[in-house]
C-alpha cells in the first residue's frame, strides 16, 4: 500500500478509464456490470484514501505526469476542496451501480447494456478527472470525456423523446465547453501558463496590459461553467435530459454532473480570481447571488405544475443548484460552507430520489404523479425512502437538507442580505407543495391501476435506496464529515485570497 500510495492521484482517473476500456469489448450486460461494480467501488476506496492523506498533511497531493516539472507539465491535485469533491462522486457512483444491475435490464435492450455501462465508466472518469486535474486544459478534456458519454446515457433511454433530449443537451453543452476553452485561451494569452495555481500566482491588478483579457475570460468561463451546471437561466437543458434519460443514468447524473461543474466554477472563481484580484473586486458575485435567487423560487415554481415526477426532480435540481451557487456569491465563511455542503447532501438526496423513482418505473412502467396513487401501500420501503429524501429536500431539522440551509442563512445574515434568508425560507415551503404531491399521491389515494400489483423492488436496487436515504438522516444529526469538510475547504479558499 505504501508503493501505491503516491500514485492514488493517477489511479483515481485509471481505474475507471481502463475499465471503460475492457467492458467496450463484452457482449454480455452482466459481465459489464461486474465490471463497472469492481471499478466503482476501488475507485471511492481510492477516494477515500486521497482524502485521508489531504486530511494528514498540511499540503495538497501533487502527481506529476510524464515527469514534466510544474507549470509545464500536467499535475493532479488534490486538496481539501477536490478531494471532498472526489467523494461526493464515487459515493455516488458506487451507489448507483448495484441498482443499475436491476434496472438497465428492464430499460435497456440486452445488446446495448454492456455500452451502457462502458460510457457510465467513461462519464465517471470525466467527472473524476475534472475533479482531480490542476492544468485548465486537461479539465476541458475531461470535460469533453464526460460530456460525450453524458449524451449517450441520456440518448439511451426508450422514451422517444430521449434522442431528443440528447441532443439539445448535445448543442448547449458544445457551446458551453466552446465559452470555457476560449477563456482559458485568453488566460494563456495573458500567463503563459495553463497550470491553475500558476496561472493565479501570474495575474492581478499589476496587469494593466492583459486586464481586459483577463477579465473577457472570466465572463467566458462564467457562461461555459454556469451552462454545464444548468444555473438559471442557462438550464433548458435538464430538465428532458433527466426526464427521458435511463433511471439509472439519471440517478448518476443529478448526483454527480452538476456539482463537478459547480466545483469547476468554485477552482475557478476562488483559487484563480480570488487570490489575484481579492472577492470583493469582480462583480460576477453578484450576478451569480441574483441568478441564484431567481434559480431558487423560479424552478421550485416550475417544479409544482409538473405531472411527470422525474420533470419535477429536474426542476427542484435547478433549484438546488442556486442554493449552491448561492453559498458562492456570499463568499463568507458561513455561506461557502453552506453551498459545499449542500453539494455533498444534494447529491445523497436527490440519487436517492431519482432512485426510488426508478424503482417506481420498474414495478408500474410509469413516473406521472397521478399513476402513483396508492403506491406507497404497495412499495412501502421504496416510497419511505422517497418520503425521507423529501424531506431533506425541504429541509426539516434532522434531515441534511437542513444543515445546508442553516449555513446559508447565518452566511446571509452575517453578510446582512435579509431578504435573501426570507427568499430561502420561501423556496423551502414551495418545496414543501412540490414534495407533498407525490407523497400525498402516494399515501392517501386510493391505489390505481397500474400499482395494485406493486412491490418493493429486488433487494440490489432497494439497498441503495435504503441506504442513502439512512445516510440523508445520519449527516443531518452527525456533521463531523460532511460539514467538516466543507468548512475547511471554505476556510482554505478564502484563506488563500487577497
Amino acid at each position: 500500500m505504501t508503493a501505491i500510495a503516491p500514485h492514488l492521484p493517477v489511479l483515481q482517473v485509471l481505474v475507471p478509464m481502463f475499465a471503460a476500456v475492457f467492458t467496450s469489448f463484452m457482449r454480455r450486460g452482466n459481465s459489464a456490470w461486474l465490471m463497472a461494480v469492481a471499478a466503482s467501488w476501488l475507485s471511492l476506496a481510492i477516494s477515500l484514501a486521497l482524502l485521508a492523506q489531504v486530511l494528514q498533511s498540511a499540503a495538497p497531493v501533487s502527481y506529476v505526469l510524464g515527469g514534466w516539472a510544474v507549470p509545464f507539465g500536467i499535475e493532479y491535485r488534490v486538496d481539501r476542496l477536490n478531494g471532498f469533491v472526489l467523494l461526493i462522486v464515487n459515493l455516488v457512483g458506487s451507489m448507483i451501480i448495484p441498482f443499475a444491475g436491476t434496472s438497465v435490464r428492464k430499460e435497456i435492450d440486452g445488446n446495448q447494456q454492456a455500452w451502457f455501462y462502458t460510457m457510465y465508466l467513461l462519464c465517471l472518469t470525466g467527472l473524476l478527472g475534472i475533479s482531480v486535474s490542476g492544468d485548465a486544459f486537461n479539465v476541458f478534456v475531461f470535460l469533453e470525456v464526460s460530456s460525450l458519454s453524458t449524451y449517450v446515457l441520456i440518448a439511451m433511454g426508450r422514451h422517444r423523446r430521449a434522442l431528443l433530449a440528447s441532443y439539445q443537451y448535445l448543442i448547449i453543452g458544445t457551446i458551453g465547453a466552446s465559452f470555457y476553452v476560449i477563456g482559458i485561451g485568453l488566460l494563456y494569452l495573458a500567463t503563459g501558463s495553463l497550470n491553475l495555481a500558476d496561472i493565479a500566482s501570474r495575474i492581478g491588478p499589476g496587469m494593466t496590459e492583459y486586464s481586459r483579457p483577463i477579465l473577457a475570460a472570466l465572463a467566458f468561463l462564467s457562461v461555459g461553467i454556469c451552462l454545464k451546471l444548468a444555473l438559471f437561466p442557462l438550464h433548458v437543458w435538464l430538465p428532458n435530459a433527466y426526464a427521458y434519460a435511463p433511471s439509472a443514468a439519471a440517478a448518476f447524473l443529478a448526483g454527480t454532473a452538476t456539482k463537478v461543474a459547480v466545483y469547476l466554477l468554485i477552482r475557478i472563481y476562488f483559487s484563480i480570481y480570488g487570490v489575484a484580484f481579492g472577492i470583493d473586486v469582480l462583480p460576477v458575485y453578484m450576478v451569480v447571488l441574483l441568478l441564484s435567487l431567481a434559480a431558487m423560487l423560479i424552478a421550485s415554481f416550475s417544479a409544482i405544475f409538473e405531472a411527470n415526477a422525474k420533470r419535477m426532480l429536474a426542476y427542484s435540481s435547478v433549484a438546488q443548484i442556486g442554493y449552491i451557487t448561492l453559498g458562492i456569491a456570499l463568499a463568507n465563511v458561513s455561506g461557502l460552507t453552506g453551498g459545499l455542503v449542500h453539494m455533498f447532501n444534494h447529491a445523497m438526496i436527490k440519487t436517492t430520489l431519482f432512485m426510488a423513482l426508478g424503482a417506481v418505473f420498474y414495478r408500474i412502467g410509469s413516473v406521472q404523479v397521478a399513476d402513483m396513487a396508492g403506491i406507497g401501500r404497495r412499495m412501502p420501503v421504496t416510497m419511505a425512502a422517497f418520503t425521507v429524501a423529501g424531506l431533506g429536500l425541504i429541509g426539516i431539522p434532522g434531515t441534511a437538507g437542513f444543515i445546508s440551509k442553516w449555513y446559508l442563512v447565518i452566511g446571509a445574515i452575517e453578510r446582512g442580505y435579509w431578504p435573501v434568508v426570507a427568499l430561502v425560507v420561501a423556496s423551502s415551503l414551495l418545496a414543501v407543495i412540490y414534495v407533498g404531491r407525490v407523497v400525498e399521491s402516494a399515501y392517501f389515494r386510493e391505489p390505481s391501476k397500474t400499482v395494485r400489483d406493486a412491490t418493493d423492488p429486488p433487494a440490489l436496487m432497494l439497498v441503495p435506496i435504503a441506504v442513502l436515504a439512512a445516510l440523508s438522516v445520519y449527516f443531518g444529526l452527525d456533521t463531523r464529515l460532511s460539514a467538516g469538510l466543507a468548512r475547511g475547504a471554505a476556510e482554505m479558499l478564502l484563506g488563500g485570497m487577497r
